[in-house]
C-alpha cells in the first residue's frame, strides 16, 4: 500500500518582509532553508509533488522574503530567503541577518528546518550560520544534500558520511535529487514526522 503525499495540497499563503507580517505563532511551522543555488525550490516541488509551487529561477537569490505555503489551518510551510550566493545590497543582507536570527529564537511555533545544501558543496558559511541558529534554539535541522545525481553513489555516500561526524545532536542527514527522487521518501517520512500526521495509505 502506498503512502498518500500530504504535501500535495500546499498553496502560497503570503510573503512577508518582517515577521510581524507571518501568520499567528500557532499551529506547526517547518522552514525550508538554503543557499539560492542549492536546489531549495526545486526540493519544496519534489515534496510537494507540484512543478511550480516554489519558483525556480536562473538567476539565484531574487527570493527576498519569508514566503509561507499552508497545508491546512494548523500547518505551514516556511521558505526562507538565503543568501548565501545571490548579490545583494549589504543593508539588505543585515536585514535578513536580524530576521532570521530573531525568527529562530522567537517563533515557537517551528518545529523543524530543512536546510538544503548542494552536495557538491556542502556546509557554506551560510549552512553553518542556519545549523548555529537550529542547535541554540534547539530546533531539529534535516540536512538535504540536493543534487545528489551529480555525483555517483560512492562519492555522494562519502560526502554524506563525513558531513554527519560533524553534526550537533539536533542535526540528521541525508542524500537527495529532485530530479531523480532519489530520497524522496525518507524526507516525506520527516516531515510526516514534524507534521504529526498519521500514516495515511492508500
Amino acid at each position: 500500500m502506498k503512502k498518500v503525499n500530504p504535501f500535495r495540497v500546499a498553496k502560497y499563503v503570503l510573503s512577508a518582509h518582517q515577521l510581524k507580517q507571518l501568520p499567528a505563532d500557532q499551529g506547526i511551522e517547518v522552514a525550508i532553508a538554503g543557499r539560492s543555488n542549492a536546489g531549495k525550490s526545486s526540493a519544496i516541488n519534489a515534496f510537494t509533488d507540484q512543478k511550480s509551487l516554489a519558483r525556480t529561477s536562473k538567476t539565484p537569490g531574487r527570493t527576498q522574503q519569508i514566503v509561507i505555503f499552508e497545508l491546512d489551518e494548523n500547518r505551514r510551510i516556511a521558505d526562507l530567503p538565503g543568501y548565501g550566493y545571490a548579490k545583494v545590497p549589504q543593508k539588505l543582507r543585515t536585514h535578513w541577518r536580524n530576521v532570521m536570527a530573531r525568527y529562530f529564537e522567537t517563533r515557537e511555533c517551528l518545529r523543524g528546518v530543512v536546510l538544503v545544501m548542494d552536495i557538491r558543496h556542502p556546509m557554506r558559511d551560510f549552512d553553518q550560520q542556519m545549523l548555529h541558529w537550529c542547535d541554540m534554539a534547539q530546533i531539529p535541522c534535516h540536512i538535504l544534500l540536493t543534487k545528489a545525481d551529480k555525483l555517483k553513489r560512492g562519492p555522494a555516500q562519502a560526502t554524506l558520511l563525513k558531513l554527519r561526524r560533524d553534526l550537533p545532536a539536533i542535526a540528521s542527514a541525508q542524500v537527495f535529487s529532485s530530479l531523480k527522487k532519489t530520497g524522496l521518501d525518507e524526507l516525506l517520512d520527516k516531515l510526516s514526522e514534524w507534521y504529526e500526521y498519521g500514516g495515511k495509505e492508500s
